[in-house]
Parts: C-alpha cells; structure tokens; sequence
C-alpha cells in the first residue's frame, strides 16, 4: 500500500507509520496480530525486532504475537542472519498453507473458482463457459466443483478454508438485450440471495462484490509495483468495467458499484455520443469476430492467446482506445486523477498495445486546464476478477484496517 493510504492526521508523521503503529493496550491482541500478519504481507520477511520497531509495538508483545502466530501455522521460521554484533536475527514469513480461500468470478459468459493460499497464489482453478449465467448454472457449479477443487488439500488444510468471495457484474437482469439471455431466466437474480445459498453449498461465509471492484481491490492486494494514491482503475471483460481508488483505499459508493465506466458516454462514430462499454469491451470484439463468420468462443476459452485477424483487432484496439481515452479525459476533471490502470480478460500484448494506443489518443486530446494522468498497464492479468474475490475474506480475516477497508465492505 502507499505510504500515503490513511489521512496525515497525525502531526506529519507519515500515513505508513500511523498505519504501522500497533497498540499495546490489553483488548487489541487481534488488532495487533492482524497488524502483523499484514506487514509480513506488504514487506516479506521480517525478524521479531523489525516488526517491533516498525509497529512500535514492546520486543515483548511482538515475540508473543509472533510465537502464537507460528504455533498456530501462519508464520515459518526462516534461517538465522548473522549480523556483524549480537545474536543472529530469524526472519519469519507467511506460511503458504497457513489459510486458504475460494474466490468465485461471476461473468457473463464464464465462471471461474480459484483455491488461493495464504501467499495468494492460485492453487487450483477451475472454470465454467455458458451462453449466459443463471443462478441454477452457477451454484450448480461452485456445489460441483469445490471437492475437485480441494482435492489436493489434507483434511486439516480443509478446515483452514475460510471463506469464499464472488465478483459478480452489478444487476446482471439489466443486461438481457446485451447477452442474449431470456429475461425470465435473468430475473431470476432478482430475488436471489446468493450469499445464503452458496453458504448453503460451501458451508463457509460468503462475501459478495462487484466484479470490476474486486478485480481492483486484487491490484492493491496481490500487485506489483508502485501502488499510486489515486487511481482509476479500468478492467476489459465481457463488459469493461472500473474500480476507483483514492487516498490508497478502494471507494465503492454507497451501493457498491462506484466506477461503473461502462455507461460513461464517449463519442461514437460520427460523434454520436455512445456508452464505453460499447467500444471498450469484449462484446463488440465478439461482434465483430461473429460478423467475419467466426466463433467468438477463443475470447472465454483462451484469454492468455488469441488468433484473431489483424486488420480485424486493430479496428477493435483503435475505438476501444479512443473511447478509453475520452473516458480518462471526463474522470480528470472530476477528480484530477494521478494514474489510470488498464488490465482484463486479455493476452499482455494486447494490453500493452491498448495501453500504447490510448495514451497516444489522449495526447491528442485537448487537456488544457487539466493534470494529464499517467497511463499504464495493470499488473495482475486475466485472473484479477477471482483473485479480487478471493482476496474479500482473506481481507475480513487477517488486514488491519484501512487495509481490510480496501475489499471488505
């Protein structure tokens, strides 16, 4: 997380050091131990005297944390380091199999359910391709699926499963007309208590977000690089979706479903003013793909290489492009962004290309009066929706806050 994550409420002292600081008051031990579990995450392998002097938590109170921690299989020991004076330090990590956790990624045309371990790491993955999600197929799946999915688990690991997330599109009866869905099946979503039911399935808590949210929330968690304050975030899936992070912290809105791009209105051919989603996603990919007489299905079978024609792909990156970069233009002078993010369900040439191509767009655009944002490419990739679910328990359990605040809702 960036140093800047929390409010500089504290006299100037720096967001890293207020988020750092631990308590040694009687009542905060889980304060404390989520403290701990989360700098091991965001700084690697610490020995007992850093994390004291980071958190500013007593030697003490650390080598008790620490010793439980391990005792109950979060933390591995390391080998010891000798420095040049005193006794040698000991690193400790996270364990890998100290937890694990189910992230379900609910999309328009594909499910997938992911085992990820303490490390976030993908163990297993599983994935389900349908011309449209109906609450039958999906649970369906996830009741299927979770044995094979754990099979690789020791029954002892199996208790260590804490909780599944899904990522799911924001009311999926309104989109009938775009996926090609009967309405009375896609009302059925309606009325569904999804978190009730794959309780029901799992036997595990539920944690429900929007799948462009999660898929940010996984770019704060699990990516790599510089993690900027402020960000709009853009994801290319079926749809295109957002996230948008200020002040270090993933902002959801007051229903969940804050950064919904996809409805923002860029110019169209002609100019005609049209909804993002209809340039910048994979449906008019699809469509345009279908209109040459071919099968669209490599786009959900095989996100990581696509064989499409060229002529046909660089029409398709040029309008997405433009209308990325009309969107980025409207979002700066609301909110004088630092950065824009560009990640989905597609090959990394093909992000870096979009990438390329929209910051050339927006060059050309007129930015007088505004900050231009820096453009550049996300860092988890197709897996970044089920990651992000995933990462909704594992931050209600183990994050300290702000940093569970960046998911858990």
């Amino acid at each position: 997380m960036a140093e800047d994550a929390i409010a500089e409420q504290n006299g100037g002292e720096t967001a890293l050091a207020a988020l750092n600081r631990g308590t040694n008051q009687s009542g905060m031990r889980e304060h404390n131990e989520r403290l701990v579990l989360s700098l091991l995450r965001s700084q690697g392998p610490q020995a007992k005297s850093d994390i004291a002097r980071i958190t500013g938590l007593s030697a003490q109170t650390v080598s008790v944390i620490m010793r439980e921690l391990e005792q109950d299989g979060f933390l591995l020991r390391g080998e010891p380091q000798r420095g040049r004076v005193g006794q040698p330090s000991v690193p400790m990590s996270l364990a890998p199999e100290g937890a694990f956790f189910l992230g379900l990624k609910l999309g328009r045309r594909s499910a997938d359910l992911v085992l990820l371990d303490f490390l976030g790491r993908i163990r297993r993955k599983l994935r389900r391709i349908y011309p449209w999600p109906t609450p039958r197929a999906i649970i369906d799946f996830v009741s299927g699926a979770l044995p094979e999915l754990t099979s690789d688990l020791t029954s002892a690991q199996r208790t260590r499963v804490v909780g599944l997330g899904v990522a799911m599109p924001y009311q999926l009866w309104s989109w009938v007309e775009y996926i090609g869905a009967p309405q009375t099946e896609m009302d059925a979503w309606r009325s569904l208590d999804l978190e009730r039911e794959l309780a029901a399935v799992t036997g595990l808590p539920v944690f429900v977000q929007n799948d462009a949210s999660a898929a940010c929330g996984a770019e704060l968690i699990f990516g790599t690089g510089e993690k900027p304050r402020d960000f709009l975030y853009f994801y290319f899936g079926y749809f295109i979706g957002g996230g948008l992070v200020l002040n270090g912290r993933l902002f959801t809105g007051r229903t969940g479903n804050a950064a919904g791009v996809g409805t923002m209105p860029v110019p169209g051919i002609g100019g005609r003013p049209v909804r993002l989603m209809s340039e910048a996603s994979l449906w008019p990919l699809a469509r345009r793909i279908e209109a040459r007489g071919l099968s669209s299905e490599l786009l959900w079978d095989r996100p990581l290489a696509w064989d499409l024609p060229e002529d046909l792909l660089d029409d398709w990156m040029n309008a997405a492009a433009s209308g990325l970069a009309s969107a980025m233009l409207s979002a700066a002078a609301l909110l004088e962004l630092e950065h824009v993010m560009i990640d989905g369900w597609l090959p990394a040439e093909i992000r870096a290309e979009i990438v390329r191509r929209t910051d050339l767009a927006l060059s050309g655009m007129d930015l007088a009066g505004l900050a231009r944002p820096m453009i550049r490419a996300g860092t988890v990739g197709p897996d970044a929706r089920a990651l992000g679910a995933a990462a909704v328990p594992l931050a209600a359990r183990f994050l300290t806050d702000p940093e569970a605040a960046l998911l858990a809702r």
